[in-house]
């Protein structure tokens, strides 16, 4: 969060006054507001797992796995030979699944 460091600070004396249920009321206040989000603009922006995708098209190339690469035996990622942290029965396995 941005500090405005030219705003008037509080003393310790304005902070102390301050009583409990002025910040409680704030906070009730705050959260009141992080609801009032309109539901029609939310479903729109939503898409259903079953929904027709057959006219979309990629727009990533995909390439097949390089020469410098190998696919992990216990996570299946496709990782660069640098991460390669050793060999067990089942394949090569990498530094985050070691």
């Amino acid at each position: 969060m941005a500090t405005d460091y030219d705003a008037p600070r509080k003393t310790d004396e304005e902070l102390a006054e301050e009583s409990l249920e002025d910040l409680k009321a704030r906070r009730a206040e705050k959260s009141s507001l992080a609801l009032d989000i309109d539901e029609a603009e939310l479903a729109e922006s939503l898409e259903l797992p079953g929904a027709d995708l057959s006219a979309e098209r990629l727009t990533v190339e995909v390439l097949p796995r390089q020469a410098d690469e190998f696919t992990c035996s216990k996570c299946f990622l496709v990782h660069h030979r640098s991460q390669l942290d050793h060999e067990s029965a089942l394949g090569p396995v990498c530094n985050e699944c070691a």
